[in-house]
């Protein structure tokens, strides 16, 4: 069977009586998703019609649709946009079957489940930062005066960033966030600007001495997938996972649930569930470089290489999406471009 990959919103699903489907909207923009649906169609003989887009744009075509949508799974990099959509009445609860309760319990809630995670940590140049003077870093170290025009990090609008803010505003309260960003924003090596990749590249440079990254994107940098010249400049660098003396490094997830009207319910609970087989944890993983969600799942070397670190296993992650709004706020007012 092929699996239909679509990057525009004008999709018109096929017959909604053909039962033995399955519509998957997604903002994961990962080619080797595509390869991992087509074994879910293998398997089970249920085709899945994918539809591509920010997660922004995926919401807001739901909800447009209302009752009369074909959606069956929402698919996003984010539990600040799960929890977006959540709230907007988007998602069905789903049967918490066997192998969603392998999903530890700070990385699911009643509507969605996390399907992987990746850490938002610090990566360093090791020609102009000692590693003793940063090896037990925490992420309220980053206001400190010796970062002074230090840290490359993207603009404020980026959910990740948000998501980042929402934790230390969750830890820490509103004051000290406050605080902390007037001073953080103070250390910025350059106006924010570019992609994760753009920041580990602004340290192997020299432009900056510290970036704040998803750790896949220096995986995927490793691996040669973006070139040579960004895998020599992913050399050059160093990873730290901040906090490892108290709560543990920020953990983002991806993650899915089943939409409030989709007509074919079952066949999504059935992909939920494939979704967290170690088969296709495996498969995901070793593609995107994220981190599996459930235990014991075999992984690449370059992932390997990083995933031994203490979480902040304290926070709901619903958290994020409860306090973006409150983060960005913040952000902006700090002067956070």
């Amino acid at each position: 069977m092929r699996v239909t990959f679509l990057f525009f919103l004008s999709l018109i699903f096929v017959s909604s009586s053909y039962s033995n489907e399955l519509n998957l909207f997604t903002s994961r923009h990962y080619p080797s998703d595509l390869i991992l649906f087509k074994k879910f169609e293998e398997k089970t003989g249920i085709k899945v019609n994918v539809i591509n887009a920010k997660s922004k744009v995926l919401e807001k075509r739901l909800l447009d649709e209302g009752s009369k949508s074909k959606g069956d799974v929402l698919f996003l990099a984010d539990a600040g946009a799960l929890y977006s959509a959540e709230e907007k009445g988007l998602f069905a609860k789903y049967n918490e079957s066997r192998s969603l309760k392998l999903v530890p319990a700070s990385l699911k809630n009643d509507y969605w489940v996390g399907v992987t995670k990746r850490a938002r940590i610090i990566f360093y140049n090791p020609n102009l930062v000692n590693y003793n003077e940063i090896k037990n870093i925490s992420y309220e170290d980053l206001s400190s005066k010796k970062w002074r025009k230090s840290i490359a990090i993207r603009q404020s609008n980026n959910i990740y960033n948000q998501s980042l803010v929402a934790s230390i505003l969750e830890h820490k309260g509103e004051d000290f966030t406050r605080e902390w960003l007037k001073k953080l924003v103070k250390n910025f090596s350059r106006k924010p600007q570019g992609n994760d990749r753009a920041q580990i590249l602004s340290v192997a440079a020299g432009e900056s001495k510290l970036a704040i990254a998803n750790t896949y994107y220096y995986a995927l940098m490793l691996s040669g997938k973006k070139g040579d010249d960004q895998k020599k400049a992913a050399q050059k660098v160093e990873p730290i996972f901040p906090n490892q003396n108290d709560r543990g490094a920020h953990i983002n997830i991806s993650g899915a649930g089943i939409l409030s009207y989709s007509p074919n319910k079952k066949n999504a609970q059935e992909f939920l569930e494939f979704l967290l087989t170690k088969e296709a944890q495996t498969n995901l993983c070793n593609s995107s470089f994220e981190f599996p969600i459930i235990q014991n799942v075999s992984t690449n070397k370059l992932i390997n290489n990083i995933k031994n670190f203490k979480e902040d296993i304290y926070i709901d992650v619903s958290t994020y999406g409860k306090r973006q709004a409150q983060a960005f706020k913040l952000m902006k007012k700090a002067g956070w471009n």
